[in-house]
C-alpha cells in the first residue's frame, strides 16, 4: 500500500492560496510539491492538478476541482492543532475566523485550558486546542 494522506479539493483555483495560506500561519510547515493543468488538458490551464503540503510534519493533498459542484467542506471533517500557548491558540483563531466563521468561540470549555472550532474563508473547518499542562 502506497501513501495514505487527506485529500482537499478546492473550487474556483483556490488551492495554491490555500496552501500558501496555510503555510504561513503554521510554523514548520511547507508547501512539498506542485503540478499544474497543462494547456489544452482537463482543468483550467496553471491551477493545481496536484499539491502536497505539509503541516508541523502531517502531509496533505490537494488540487483544484475541474469543473463546479455543489458540496465543499464538511465540519465533520476538521483539522486538529494542539497548540504550544495562548499566542499561538490566539494568533490562529484570529487569523482563521478572519473571512471565516467561528463555529465554536475560542473560550474555556472545561475540558482544555481554550479550546476553538472555526471554519476558514476556503470552508475548511479548524479545531484549535490549547491543552492543560
Amino acid at each position: 500500500m502506497g501513501h495514505v494522506l487527506p485529500f482537499l479539493m478546492f473550487q474556483d483555483g483556490k488551492a495554491e492560496e490555500a496552501m500558501n495560506y496555510y503555510t504561513s500561519l503554521i510554523t514548520d510547515s511547507e508547501i512539498l510539491s506542485v503540478s499544474r493543468y497543462p494547456e489544452g488538458k482537463i482543468g483550467k490551464e496553471g491551477t493545481v492538478m496536484k499539491g502536497v503540503f505539509s503541516l508541523k510534519g502531517q502531509e496533505f493533498m490537494c488540487n483544484d476541482s475541474t469543473f463546479s459542484h455543489e458540496f465543499s467542506f464538511s465540519p465533520s471533517y476538521s483539522i486538529f492543532i494542539s497548540c504550544d500557548s495562548m499566542q499561538e491558540i490566539t494568533y490562529l483563531y484570529e487569523n482563521l475566523v478572519n473571512n471565516g466563521q467561528a463555529l465554536i468561540t475560542l473560550d474555556t470549555y472545561g475540558f482544555s485550558r481554550q479550546f476553538a472550532w472555526v471554519s476558514d474563508r476556503f470552508g475548511m473547518s479548524w479545531q484549535l486546542n490549547l491543552p492543560y499542562e
